[in-house]
């Protein structure tokens, strides 16, 4: 059971100067209006969407006890980047500076919301994200992209990320793409085998995308492709929004689900007061199971 919720401040755009990113850096930031060593999660948006999106999620974590960093990434609709653009090859590995450029400013963004200052833990972060936004955490947690142009599969992990939640994300490339995915987005060829950070996984078993051959085993990936210290949260009947995790109304879901939302924010709160340290009776409750429309499982 997820604690009573708490009302929640929150202030949009904070805006960040980024040198060399063409546009400076959009974010919206939320928290519990009361409560002190506050855990931080910085959320990557899906291919798209913006600081705007996902609040069936965020605004949940926020009402709950977490400081929620939203960032806006340069492929989002509010910004009009097209193909063409010199920056578009790269949006995956500016979609990383992004969340760096986050913890490097959190301060800044503590005093940004009213009353924040100095009730916020930094040795509590977490990087969450869904879809595009799940490999943007991932590349946080050790995930490595080769870099289409380079060859290159850089480690960009940063060490004050602690536990991440990887929700609807790309799994394996190569073969497993189709060839729509291989030619658009060259960089969706994730190697897992050094995601060593904590994670839970979140798959929908009817997760059917366009990207990949496989069908919806595919976004159970980084929970099998990694090493332990992994859960996966597979969502029964569940498609790429999961239940609606982007938003009711957003152009992104097609599956409303209010019982599939409601599951996905109890086991990610409950990861993620488990993996930051802040308490873990809640995530052991659930090992005896999460009801009818889920499985968890660990390794």
């Amino acid at each position: 059971m997820t604690a009573a919720s708490s009302p929640v401040v929150s202030v949009k755009p904070v805006v960040l100067p980024a040198p060399g990113r063409g546009d400076d850096l959009r974010v919206r930031v939320s928290a519990p209006a009361t409560g002190s060593e506050l855990p931080v999660v910085v959320f990557s948006h899906g291919f798209g969407s913006s600081l705007d999106g996902y609040g069936p999620l965020t605004d949940f974590w926020a009402a709950h006890g977490f400081v929620v960093i939203q960032p806006t990434h340069l492929d989002s609709r509010t910004l009009g980047i097209g193909q063409d653009d010199p920056r578009t090859p790269r949006i995956w590995r500016f979609r990383n500076e992004d969340v760096k450029r986050v913890l490097d400013q959190l301060p800044l963004l503590e005093d940004a919301v009213p009353g924040l200052a100095g009730r916020v833990d930094r040795s509590r972060i977490a990087a969450a994200g869904h879809s595009f936004g799940g490999q943007t955490a991932g590349t946080l947690l050790g995930l490595r992209v080769r870099d289409p142009r380079t060859g290159v599969a850089e480690d960009l992990s940063d060490p004050r990320v602690k536990a991440g939640v990887l929700l609807a994300t790309a799994g394996r490339g190569g073969a497993d793409l189709t060839p729509f995915a291989a030619e658009n987005f060259p960089f969706m060829n994730p190697d897992f085998a050094d995601m060593t950070t904590p994670a839970l996984v979140v798959a929908g078993d009817r997760d059917d995308l366009p990207l990949t051959v496989r069908g919806p085993d595919w976004t159970a990936d980084p929970y099998f492709l990694s090493p332990g210290g992994k859960s996966l949260l597979t969502v029964f009947g569940a498609e790429h929004s999961l239940g609606g995790i982007p938003g009711y109304e957003a152009r992104e879901t097609t599956d409303d689900s209010p019982e599939r939302v409601a599951l996905v924010q109890r086991v990610t709160w409950a990861y993620l007061r488990h993996a930051l340290g802040v308490e873990g009776a809640s995530w052991t409750a659930l090992s005896e199971g999460v009801g009818p429309l889920g499985r968890l499982e660990s390794r």
